[in-house]
C-alpha cells in the first residue's frame, strides 16, 4: 500500500490502516504501557489523512448528550461531517458502554471547523486515566486550540433542579486524592511541563460568555455555576459518600471530565464545561428513589435541543473571541 504524507508533520502512515503501534517501556503502574508520544503523532497523522476539515475547537459528548443516540444530538447538527469510528482508528480506545456511538465527528458547527467525540472512555470501563484522556492529547496534535467537555450530573446542591446546566467553575479531584491522576509517570515536555497549575483550569472568560449567552437565550434560569467532582463507578454513590461531597462544597457528581480537563491544561489547551443535571442526589436514608442511567438519557432527551443551540452558539462566540 502507497504511504500517505501528511502535510502538516510529515509522518508517513499507510492506508488502510488497523494496526499495533509500539508503546513506551515505562509502566503506569497498573501494569500497562503508555502510549509514546510518537504514537500519538501517528494517530493523529492518520486522521488527519482520512478528514479535510482541521478543527480549532474540540467537544466531548457526554452521557445524555448525544453519545448514545443520533436523532437531535449534537453531532449529529455538525455539518460536512466526515465520521470515523473509534475501532477503525490505531491503538484508539472502544467504548464499552452499551449504547455508545463511539465515533469522531470531523465538520462545522455554526461555521467553525470542530470534531466531536460522540462517546468518551471511562476509568470504570477498566481503562486507566491516561488512556481516558488520549483523545484530548490527539485533539491537540491535530490542532485544537480550545476543548468543551460535556456530562450528566447528578445535582449535589439542592437548589439544583433536573435538566438544568452547570458551568464548572472548578473541580475536586477525589480520585487524584487517592493517587490516580492521568499524570502519572514520565512526563514529556512536547505535550507539557511537569507541575501544571490548575487555579484557571476553567477558562474565566468563557464562562462569563456562557452566562451572557444564557441571558440572550432567556434560559438563565436553567444555567448555574458550580463544582464538579469525578468518582470512579460505575456504582452511584452512598448516601454517607454524597453528604461527605455536599459537606466539602461539591455542587455535581458524576464519573468523568475532570481527567480529561487535567490532560487539556497539561498541554495549553482552554477549557469550558458543561455538566447536564440529570437526577438530584440521594442524600437521606429514607428516600425511596434510586439513581438509574435511563433517566440520564431520558433527560438528555429532554434538554438536547436547548442544549445543541446553546453549545453552537458558543462554539461560534469562543471562536470569535480567540479569532479562530
Amino acid at each position: 500500500m502507497a504511504p500517505i504524507t501528511d502535510s502538516v508533520n510529515g509522518s508517513k502512515i499507510y492506508t488502510p490502516v488497523k494496526q499495533s503501534l509500539p508503546e513506551v517501556d515505562s509502566d503506569d503502574g497498573n501494569g500497562a504501557k503508555r502510549y509514546s508520544y510518537e504514537t500519538l503523532v501517528e494517530i493523529a497523522n492518520f486522521l488527519l489523512s482520512r478528514v479535510s476539515i482541521r478543527p480549532c475547537i474540540g467537544v466531548i459528548c457526554g452521557s445524555g448528550m448525544g453519545s448514545y443516540w443520533k436523532q437531535g444530538s449534537l453531532a449529529e447538527t455538525i455539518t460536512d461531517a466526515e465520521c470515523i469510528a473509534y475501532e477503525d482508528i490505531p491503538n484508539f480506545p472502544v467504548s464499552t458502554v452499551e449504547g455508545h456511538h463511539g465515533r469522531l465527528v470531523f465538520g462545522r458547527l455554526d461555521g467553525i471547523p470542530v470534531v466531536a467525540m460522540q462517546g468518551r472512555f471511562h476509568y470504570y470501563e477498566g481503562y486507566p486515566l491516561w488512556k481516558c484522556c488520549l483523545p484530548v492529547r490527539v485533539m491537540k496534535l491535530i490542532g485544537v486550540k480550545t476543548l468543551i467537555a460535556t456530562n450528566a450530573a447528578g445535582g449535589l446542591n439542592p437548589n439544583y433542579k433536573i435538566g438544568d446546566f452547570m458551568i464548572m467553575k472548578d473541580h475536586i479531584n477525589m480520585m487524584g486524592f487517592a493517587g490516580n491522576n492521568p499524570l502519572h509517570g514520565p512526563n514529556d515536555e512536547r505535550f507539557g511541563p511537569r507541575f501544571i497549575p490548575m487555579n484557571k483550569a476553567y477558562n474565566y472568560e468563557y464562562r462569563q460568555i456562557a452566562k451572557q449567552l444564557a441571558k440572550e437565550l432567556n434560559i438563565e434560569h436553567l444555567v448555574r455555576e458550580g463544582v464538579y467532582t469525578c468518582l470512579g463507578g460505575p456504582n452511584f454513590e452512598t448516601v454517607a459518600e454524597l453528604n461527605m461531597l455536599k459537606m466539602v462544597g461539591v455542587d455535581a457528581v458524576g464519573m468523568s471530565t475532570v481527567h480529561e480537563v487535567i490532560i487539556a491544561r497539561h498541554c495549553d489547551m482552554k477549557v469550558f464545561a458543561l455538566s447536564l443535571i440529570t437526577n438530584e442526589c440521594i442524600t437521606r436514608y429514607d428516600q425511596d428513589d434510586e439513581a438509574n442511567h435511563e433517566e440520564v438519557l431520558d433527560v438528555g432527551r429532554m434538554r438536547q435541543d436547548i442544549l445543541r443551540k446553546y453549545v453552537t452558539k458558543l462554539v461560534a462566540k469562543f471562536a470569535e473571541v480567540e479569532n479562530y
